[in-house]
């Protein structure tokens, strides 16, 4: 599936920025489920919304605060989306 050229260039710096012994793994877990967020969409593209809610989804809670504050450093506003759910 293709990937919004700046959501992915994004990604791919939030990526290197995850300790080295989670990085491939996060990557491989947040690009599918992100992927299928897309899908899901009906969209044939991964937009930012897909890989923000990709990453709310599927990081576990002990690296909840360490995820955020990537999202943050990185340019991802999810806020905009609403994220995390729940709050205002």
């Amino acid at each position: 599936m293709d990937w919004d050229v700046k959501t992915e260039e994004k990604f791919n710096v939030l990526i290197s920025r995850i300790p080295v012994f989670h990085r491939r793994i996060t990557e491989s877990v947040v690009r599918k489920q992100a992927q299928a967020n897309a899908a899901a969409r009906k969209s044939l593209r991964v937009e930012e919304e897909d890989v923000i809610s990709a990453f709310f989804s599927d990081v576990p809670s002990p690296f909840y605060s360490m995820m955020v504050r990537l999202l943050e450093q990185n340019g991802f506003d999810y806020k905009k989306y609403g994220f995390p759910k729940g709050q205002a």
